[in-house]
């Protein structure tokens, strides 16, 4: 069946921009100094804009921490280059911008106005854009020699020169639904929990506040191979001892914990995936009775991401969304949910909108990066690129390190 095409980005961008329009005129207040970053002022309005934009692109977690730590790290990167003496030309940066309007299948201007229309100004977007472009032109300038790969490094990647092994861990898992009138009460919740070492407290625990299907086993999962997590949860989790449990995770609208059972090393590893590929049908009510049940139809009727297109038929567009990202673009709630999800299974504990939208999140596929007959170069690319963001990151923990930041 040929897939309709993915505009995901664009039907976000739209529905928000009423949610938002509200927001467009920031009082006098917010130009005044907020962070200072070495000599760089950060104000209280750029961090109501970053806010503003990242809930628009649908950024899990707290927004205005994440508003605030991106910000910080923006001077710290800018500081950088100027020392470098590195700056994006003006017809560099008006790609780039094109470039990422292109994504939500606008114009360049299209996708301007539609942030307008939300309260995001063009110089937000086009700082955005800028500072992340240059970065990257900068990280591969400065590192590029230094992240070469070796013929020897893609035959392990493809698992050609033996001994290959990967890691799979045994979880427990918990969301607590947590919609604003909620969060407080669920994120004590999560604090309590978080602390237990005792599986039985655990799985008690899940049974009686979590809302993922897996409550119904105490939150139990099966072996699933550690690639299947966000990358940037994978190091929380391997930190863990039998019978530890995680910090309280934010997504949207709610909060995610994990006990570890057991972790083991696999002669095999499974590829990590390139992309992942899935459908979002979203239902009016929340975690309500009538919106769970209506889930439940939908649930009996599909078997394939392609069935959702009839149950969508005559429905607004934006109300069925069909993505195929790389895992790193992917939200972290529903990157969550996914990793314990097969091609064709389904699950319908998520929320949007302040809790009053319910998300039916249905897998169709992962692309392994890895395997037969994958072409070298993309993967010494990717192997690239991974090692060129670890000197990334420590270049930014460094610059971090040295810099004087005051909270105003």
């Amino acid at each position: 069946m040929t897939q309709r095409p993915t505009l995901s980005l664009r039907a976000l961008i739209v529905c928000a921009a009423t949610a938002f329009s509200g927001l467009a005129a920031p009082a006098v207040a917010q130009f005044s100094p907020a962070i200072t970053v070495n000599d760089s002022v950060i104000s209280e309005f750029e961090i109501t804009q970053r806010v503003i934009m990242l809930r628009a692109f649908r950024t899990p977690g707290n927004l205005e921490e994440l508003a605030r730590e991106q910000l910080i790290e923006d001077r710290l990167k800018m500081e950088q280059m100027r020392r470098a003496g590195l700056a994006i030309t003006d017809e560099g940066l008006r790609s780039a911008m094109s470039d990422f309007a292109g994504r939500a299948n606008l114009e360049l201007d299209q996708f301007i106005t539609v942030l307008s229309q939300q309260g995001v100004s063009e110089e937000t977007f086009r700082d955005f854009v800028r500072v992340n472009v240059s970065w990257r032109d900068y990280i591969r300038s400065r590192f590029g020699d230094r992240a070469q790969v070796s013929e020897a490094e893609i035959d392990q990647a493809l698992g050609q020169s033996g001994g290959t092994s990967g890691i799979e861990v045994l979880l427990s898992e918990i969301i607590i639904p947590a919609p604003p009138p909620r969060a407080q009460q669920a994120i004590a919740t999560a604090e309590r929990i978080s602390r237990l070492t005792s599986t039985a407290a655990f799985e008690a625990e899940a049974r009686r506040v979590s809302a993922l299907p897996s409550r119904t086993r105490g939150g139990r999962l099966d072996w699933l191979p550690i690639t299947n997590y966000p990358a940037g949860l994978r190091g929380l989790l391997l930190d863990l001892a039998p019978g530890e449990v995680t910090v309280p995770i934010p997504i949207t609208n709610g909060v995610a914990l994990f006990q570890m059972r057991g972790i083991r090393e696999v002669p095999r590893p499974v590829a990590e995936p390139a992309a992942i590929e899935y459908a979002a049908f979203y239902i009016a009510g929340g975690l309500s009775e009538r919106a769970l049940a209506e889930a439940a139809r939908i649930d009996a009727r599909v078997d394939t991401c392609d069935d959702l297109y009839g149950v969508a038929r005559g429905l607004p567009e934006e109300q069925l969304e069909r993505d195929v990202l790389p895992p790193a673009d992917i939200p972290q709630d529903v990157a969550l949910v996914l990793a314990n999800l097969d091609p064709g299974e389904t699950n319908y504990s998520l929320t949007r909108a302040g809790g009053e939208t319910l998300v039916f999140l249905m897998m169709c596929g992962r692309t392994p990066v890895l395997g037969e007959g994958q072409d070298r170069e993309t993967i010494r690319n990717q192997l690239r690129s991974q090692r060129l963001g670890t000197f990334a990151d420590a270049l930014l923990a460094d610059l971090r390190a040295a810099a004087t930041i005051t909270f105003n």
